[in-house]
């Protein structure tokens, strides 16, 4: 058997190849958009993809399911849940594909796929027993997708936190507890490789080891740890989980209802200081600049976005940019092509073109004007807050702020500013802050650009305190 796992850093993401050496077929499970960096890392083993799966209705990136299924390959997907979570681009499609249920198998050479369905993080979710049989009888391991993670289980809330369905959530952790119960019966030995890692938003403690065993996790694993009653679990799940992104739900309806094709990799155009100067002159699109907030605060075009070219980025920029809008990049050169795939993940399709930080400071020179994000730090805060005309804006968590806060402050997480605009008063300069600055910079920018007066904290919070 020949095995790979998939990783990308930035959505904490695990993809999984599966081969059957002896004749030289593989199937894939929950890849992503971009499948050619899965065709060619097979074809480097002598490997033909003939089949992917998914373990579920993706909430944080577009699958590559479809992709697959357009070129000809047999697609596996859930057939489980209720009647709102199912693959419905598939039912009744010209593809080939097969819809399984807890117990169904499928096999490519000797290597047995056997689903298990383990609800709670979604309704139809599964996981796969994975069994050699060149080598052995038994399941040598368990792709658990968002069900078990290392150090961690999927969250239960995302329907009802992300999806917007009403009452959902308790009952899902109660169904997750269900599906814990029945995972510690397996065997301990069996390896377990999940779908996400450390800084994922698909749970709140996942670990950084790219794969685990059964016995670790129910020896180690909080989650699991914790399931001692149902009423435990369901209070130690759902305390604590992060604000998802916006994006996340717009991924849960494109997954399931079918995504768009991609028609190859985009390939934009580096713009004309002329182009860029009528863009940002008839306020086109949306400029989505990539650099450092150090370098973004010292001038930026007017009315841009900051979103730095970092872990965070598919998590800013999928939750202050919409599908519809065209996206115009300030970007290094060579980090072009990583910004485009990081967006394509996501659905952010329509790249209109990029200019480079030099490309930046020439305009500057020559056409127009850069603006700035004024910056402070907790000396500022401690200055301004008792002034009537100033008020402070807490973008971390939730959690974090009920640790403790600025007394006074609105509290919303950078992710979801975008649905609480009309809760932030637009008569008052805004001091915003975060843990350490970061979170805080492209807050800060994504207000100014909404025509809020805005002071970029840039300062870490255990500053907060007076000298």
């Amino acid at each position: 058997m020949y095995f790979k796992q998939f990783f990308d850093e930035k959505l904490a993401q695990y993809a999984y190849l599966v081969g059957c050496q002896a004749n030289g077929t593989a199937v894939v499970i929950d890849p992503m958009r971009d499948i050619d960096q899965y065709i060619n890392a097979a074809a480097k083993e002598n490997l033909t993809i003939v089949a992917a799966a998914d373990t579920h209705i993706h909430a944080d990136y577009i699958s590559g399911l479809r992709e697959f299924a357009e070129r000809g390959v047999k697609v596996y997907a859930s057939d489980e849940g209720d009647e709102d979570w199912k693959y419905e681009w598939l039912n009744n499609s010209r593809y080939e594909y097969e819809l399984l249920h807890d117990g169904d198998t499928f096999a490519i050479g000797n290597i047995t796929f056997k689903a298990w369905h383990t609800p709670g993080h979604t309704p139809e979710h599964l996981s796969y027993y994975i069994t050699d049989g060149a080598a052995a009888g038994e399941p040598i391991g368990i792709a658990t997708g968002d069900f078990i993670f290392v150090g961690d289980v999927g969250r239960p809330d995302l329907l009802e936190s992300a999806a917007g369905m009403k009452d959902v959530m308790e009952p899902s952790a109660r169904t997750l507890y269900k599906s814990v119960e029945e995972f510690k019966k397996e065997t301990e030995y069996l390896q377990v490789w999940p779908g996400h890692g450390a800084g994922s938003a698909c749970g709140k403690a996942l670990g950084a080891i790219p794969e685990s065993t059964v016995g670790y996790e129910l020896r180690y694993n909080n989650s699991l740890k914790s399931a001692t009653s149902e009423e435990e679990f369901v209070r130690f799940i759902l305390d604590g989980q992060p604000e998802p992104p916006l994006y996340f739900a717009r991924m849960k309806r494109d997954n399931k209802m079918g995504p768009k094709l991609l028609d190859g990799i985009p390939q934009p155009d580096r713009l004309t200081l002329g182009q860029l100067n009528t863009i940002v002159a008839e306020n086109r699109g949306t400029l989505l600049d990539t650099r450092s907030r150090e370098a973004y605060s010292g001038g930026h075009l007017p009315g841009s976005l900051l979103s730095t070219l970092n872990r965070q980025f598919n998590t800013v920029a999928g939750s202050y940019i919409t599908e519809e809008e065209t996206i115009y990049l300030v970007v290094d050169e060579h980090n072009v092509r990583e910004a485009v795939l990081d967006l394509i993940r996501i659905g952010l399709d329509n790249i209109g073109g990029y200019v480079t930080p030099a490309d930046l400071q020439m305009y500057a020179e020559q056409r127009g004007a850069l603006e700035k994000l004024e910056v402070g730090t907790f000396e500022t805060v401690r200055e301004k807050k008792n002034n009537p005309d100033y008020i402070v804006l807490d973008v971390r968590k939730a959690s974090e702020y009920e640790e403790g806060h600025i007394e006074g402050a609105l509290n919303f997480a950078h992710t979801r500013l975008a649905e609480n605009l009309d809760k932030i008063p637009a008569d008052k300069t805004l001091l915003v802050h975060c843990q350490t600055g970061g979170r805080s910079s492209v807050a800060s920018a994504f207000l100014a650009g909404n025509g809020y007066d805005v002071i970029f904290i840039d300062d870490d919070y255990e500053n907060v305190e007076s000298d």
